[in-house]
C-alpha cells in the first residue's frame, strides 16, 4: 500500500487532516477528511469527452450515507439501503451549492463528486467535511475549478460563538450555521436560528469566513504536495459575432417582450420570439445558398438566451426597471386566507403575485412521528414539512414522480424556518405534519411555503412561539460598487440574476437562511445589506398575515385528536400492556384511542374525542392504581370459597372478605349471602406481608383510619400471620347488640390449607 500524503491543522479546537494517495486512486482525485472520529471519503471524477449537445454544465453531486459509519444496520426489509434520505439530499445540496459557481463558464465535461461518510462520531458531523473534501479533491485534481474554498459550522450558546460545536453544544445553541467561502468572499450560507438579530448573524458569518482561511491554507498545502496540472477542456461559449448579430436583428423586440408583467404571457411570447429569431436568422437570402448558421443552431439559440439575460440585467442596472415594472425594493401584492378546507385540521393559503401556495396542517399522536434512519442521533421527528411542486404550477405538462432534490431542499428549508417556533412535546404532545402544495410558481415558493405553514399552524390551533414569514432577495452584480438588490425576486430575475438569498424569521429575528450564488463569492457589505432589506420585507409580510389571523386559535381543531398525558409507576407498565399486549389492545378496541407508553412511565393517549380519551385514561388509572388500606371500593365477586368471597376491587386485584366480615348473620357458607357476579362495597382492612388484601363490608362510613393500624398483619404469638387479622373490630358503642351466649369457634385453617385455584394444562 502506498504511503498517504497528509496535511493537518487545528480548526475549531480539533485537528482536521486531509490525506490522499491511498484510496480510490482511479478517480481524478480522492481525499480522505478526518475530524475527530469522523472520516469522509470524497472523490472527484470528470468524463474525458465534453457534451456538445447540451447548453448547461452537467455536474452531479451525490452524498452517500453508509449506516455502517455509525454501527447501524439499515431498517426495513432492504438492508442494502435504498433511496437517499432527505437529510442526505440536503447535505449533497450544500456541497453542490458551494462548488458549482467555481467551474469555468461553458464547461460541458461531466463532473461527478461523491461524498461518502465512512465513519461518523456525532460530535463531528460529516456534512461540512463533505464540502471541505470536495474542495480539496477538486483543487488537487486536473479538473478545471477556481477553488479552493473552506467550510465551517458556527454555534451560538449563552451569547458566545462556538466553532464546530459538538453535539451537546449544538443542542444548547441558538444557531446552526454553515458557511463556505473563498479567500475574499462568501460562497454559500445555510442556517437555522432561534430568532437571532441581524447584527449577531452577520458577526457569525464574518467569524466563519475568517476561520475558513485556515481551511483554505490547509488545502493549498495539500495542493503543493499532491496537486496535478489542470486539464485543457473545451468551453462552449457563445461567439461574440453571433450574439452581436442577434442584438442587431432582434434586440428591441426582445426588450419589449421582456417587459410584459404577466409571467405566462411573457414566457410564451419570448419562447415564440426565440423560435422565430432562430429560424429567420438561419434562413439564407438565396434558396440555393446554405443556411448562414448551418450546424450552429444550438449556438444561435444560446445567443438569444444570452441577449435576453443581458437585456434584463441592463434594464435593472441602468433604468431601475424590473420585468414586471416593480421598483427594486417593491414586494408584489400579498393575499392570505385560512380555514379554506373544512375537513383538515388547519389550512392556509398564501399568495404573493403569481406565486401561490396552499399549506395544510395535520395533527396526530406522537407515535405517528417520522422514524429516521440516517447518520444522526435523532431517531424520530414529530414536526414534518413536505413540499410539492406539480407541473401545472408553471403551466407545464410532465409525468408526476416522487419528490426530487429541489422539492426536498425547499421543503426542508421551510421546515427549519419554523422548527424552533414549534412548542415542545411537553407543552403540545402532538405529531405535526405540514404539506405545502405549490399551485402557482413565479419565484420563491419556499418562502411562500414558510408563510403558508405559519397560517396553517395558527389555523389548527398550534401555539407556535411566534409567526414566521420569509422573503427571497435577488442580485444583479457587476462590481462591488455597481449592483442592484431585488426584493421578492420572480422567476426571470432568478434565472438571469446572480443570487437567491432566502431569509425567514419572526418580528424579533432570523430563523433560517439559504444563500445560492452564481457568481464566485459575495462581499460582506452586500450580505449585511441583504439581511437588513429582508427584515424590512419580512415585517411587511407578517403584518399582512396577522391581519387575517392575529394569533393561534385558542383550541386545536375539533377534528384533531385529543391528547391526554398521564404518568404511572414504571413498574406498572407491564400491567398496562398485559401479556402479549392483550390489555392495551383491549383498551384501544373499547375506546378507539391510540396509546403510547414510554419507559419512564409517561403515557400519551390520543383519542378521537374527549370522552373516549377520558375513558381510556380511567381504564389505565384503574390498572395502575395502588390498593390503599382504609379505602372503600365497589367491586365484583369473582369466586367463592369456604372461608369467604373474593372481590375484585381494581382490575386484576382481588381481596378476600372473610365470612365473618361478610355479614352480621351467622352463616356457614358464603353462598348464603352472595354469589359470583354480585357487586359489593368493601373497605380494605389490611395488606399482609405477602401482599394479600383483606377486605370487610363493615364500617364503610367510618373514617379512612378504620382498620389501618398496620399495612401488614400483626402475627399471633407463636404462629404465622392470620389471613384475616386476629380479631373483629368492635361496632360503635351506640350500635351494640345484646350479648349472645358464646359457643366455641372452629379453629382457623392453617395457611397451607387455604384452597388454591387449580390450573389444568393445555392440551
Amino acid at each position: 500500500m502506498r504511503e498517504p500524503i497528509v496535511v493537518s491543522a487545528e480548526i475549531g479546537g480539533d485537528i482536521l487532516s486531509l490525506e490522499t494517495g491511498v484510496l480510490a486512486n482511479q478517480a481524478n482525485a480522492a481525499v480522505v477528511v478526518r475530524y475527530g472520529d469522523t472520516v469522509v471519503l470524497v472523490t472527484a471524477t470528470m468524463s474525458q469527452k465534453a457534451r456538445a449537445d447540451i447548453d448547461f454544465f452537467p455536474l452531479i453531486v451525490d452524498y452517500e450515507e453508509r449506516k455502517y459509519a455509525v454501527g447501524k444496520i439499515p431498517g426495513g426489509f432492504v438492508k442494502r439501503g435504498g433511496r437517499p434520505s432527505d437529510e442526505s439530499i440536503v447535505q449533497g445540496r450544500l456541497v453542490d451549492r458551494s462548488i458549482r459557481p467555481l467551474f469555468p463558464k461553458g464547461m460541458r465535461n461531466e463532473v461527478q463528486v461523491i461524498v461518502m461518510p465512512i465513519s461518523v462520531d456525532f460530535d463531528h458531523p460529516p456534512a461540512v467535511l463533505g464540502i471541505i473534501g470536495a474542495s480539496a479533491a477538486l483543487t488537487i485534481s486536473d479538473i478545471p475549478w477556481n477553488g479552493p474554498l473552506g467550510a465551517v459550522r458556527v454555534g451560538y450558546v449563552n451569547g458566545e460563538f462556538i466553532l464546530n460545536p459538538n453535539s451537546e453544544m449544538t443542542e444548547l445553541s441558538d444557531l446552526e450555521l454553515v458557511v463556505s467561502s473563498r479567500p475574499d468572499h462568501v460562497m454559500m450560507i445555510e442556517a437555522d436560528a432561534n430568532e437571532l438579530p441581524e447584527d449577531v448573524m452577520m458577526q457569525a458569518i464574518e467569524l466563519a469566513h475568517l476561520e475558513n482561511q485556515k481551511v483554505i491554507a490547509l488545502i493549498e498545502e495539500l495542493r503543493a504536495k499532491a496537486g496535478k496540472p489542470k486539464a485543457e477542456v473545451p468551453l462552449y461559449l457563445v461567439p461574440t459575432e453571433i450574439k452581436e448579430a442577434v442584438k442587431a436583428f432582434a434586440g428591441e423586440s426582445l426588450k419589449e417582450a421582456i417587459q410584459n408583467p404577466d409571467k405566462l404571457a411573457r414566457e410564451a411570447g419570448l419562447s415564440q420570439l426565440k423560435d422565430e429569431i432562430v429560424v429567420q436568422m438561419n434562413t439564407p437570402p438565396d434558396p440555393e445558398s446554405p443556411p448562414p448558421y448551418e450546424g450552429r443552431e444550438l449556438e444561435l439559440s444560446m445567443a438569444v438566451d444570452e441577449v435576453i439575460k443581458e437585456t434584463v440585467r441592463k434594464l435593472i442596472l441602468d433604468e431601475g426597471k424590473r420585468p414586471d415594472g416593480r421598483a427594486p425594493h417593491e414586494i408584489r401584492e400579498i393575499s392570505c386566507a385560512v380555514g379554506l378546507l373544512p375537513r383538515t385540521h388547519g389550512s392556509g393559503l398564501f399568495q404573493r403575485g403569481q406565486t401561490q401556495v396552499l399549506t395544510t396542517c395535520t395533527l396526530g399522536a406522537l407515535q405517528e412521528a417520522q422514524i429516521l434512519d440516517a447518520l444522526s442521533e435523532e431517531e424520530s421527528k414529530r414536526y414534518m414539512h413536505f413540499y410539492n411542486f406539480p407541473p401545472f404550477s408553471v403551466g407545464e405538462v410532465r409525468p408526476l414522480r416522487g419528490a426530487g432534490r429541489r422539492e426536498v431542499g425547499h421543503g426542508m428549508l421551510a421546515e427549519r424556518a419554523l422548527m424552533r417556533m414549534i412548542p415542545p412535546e411537553e407543552e403540545f404532545p402532538y405529531a405535526i405534519l405540514l404539506y405545502s402544495e405549490v399551485l402557482e410558481s413565479n419565484g420563491s415558493t419556499s418562502m411562500a411555503s414558510t408563510c403558508g405553514s405559519t397560517l396553517a399552524l395558527m389555523d389548527a390551533g398550534v401555539p407556535i412561539k411566534a409567526p414566521v414569514a420569509g422573503i427571497a432577495t435577488g442580485l444583479v452584480y457587476e462590481s462591488d460598487d455597481r449592483y442592484a438588490l431585488l426584493t421578492d425576486i420572480q422567476g426571470m430575475e432568478d434565472a438571469t440574476g446572480d443570487m437567491d438569498f432566502k431569509v425567514a424569521g419572526t418580528a424579533n429575528g432570523i430563523t433560517a437562511i439559504q444563500l445560492d450564488l452564481k457568481i464566485p463569492g459575495l462581499p460582506s457589505h452586500i450580505i449585511a445589506e441583504t439581511l437588513q432589506r429582508a427584515r424590512e420585507s419580512r415585517l411587511f409580510i407578517l403584518q399582512k398575515m396577522l391581519e387575517v389571523i392575529p394569533a393561534p386559535r385558542p383550541e386545536v381543531s375539533p377534528r384533531a385528536p385529543r391528547i391526554f398525558v398521564m404518568e404511572i409507576n414504571p413498574d406498572k407498565i407491564g400491567e398496562v400492556i398485559g401479556p402479549g399486549g392483550k390489555t392495551v389492545k383491549k383498551i384501544t378496541a373499547e375506546t378507539g384511542a391510540q396509546i403510547q407508553i414510554e419507559q419512564t412511565g409517561k403515557i400519551y393517549i390520543a383519542a378521537p374525542d374527549g370522552e373516549s380519551g377520558e375513558r381510556a385514561r380511567q381504564m389505565i388509572e384503574a390498572l395502575t392504581k395502588e390498593v390503599a388500606v382504609g379505602e372503600v371500593y365497589t367491586g365484583r365477586v369473582t369466586r367463592l370459597m369456604a372461608r369467604g368471597a373474593f372481590v375484585e376491587v381494581l382490575p386484576g386485584k382481588e381481596g378476600l372478605v372473610d365470612l365473618r366480615d361478610l355479614t352480621d348473620k351467622r352463616v356457614s357458607r358464603p353462598e348464603e349471602v352472595v354469589k359470583v357476579g354480585d357487586t359489593l362495597r368493601v373497605r380494605v382492612k389490611e395488606i399482609d406481608h405477602m401482599g394479600r388484601i383483606n377486605l370487610t363490608t363493615r364500617g364503610l362510613e367510618q373514617p379512612a383510619e378504620f382498620g389501618a393500624v398496620s399495612a401488614v398483619a400483626t402475627p399471633v404469638s407463636g404462629g404465622a400471620p392470620r389471613h384475616g387479622g386476629d380479631r373483629r373490630p368492635a361496632p360503635p358503642r351506640g350500635d351494640r347488640r345484646p350479648e349472645r351466649p358464646t359457643r366455641p369457634e372452629k379453629p382457623e385453617p392453617a395457611e397451607e390449607e387455604i384452597p388454591k385455584p387449580q390450573f389444568r394444562p393445555k392440551r
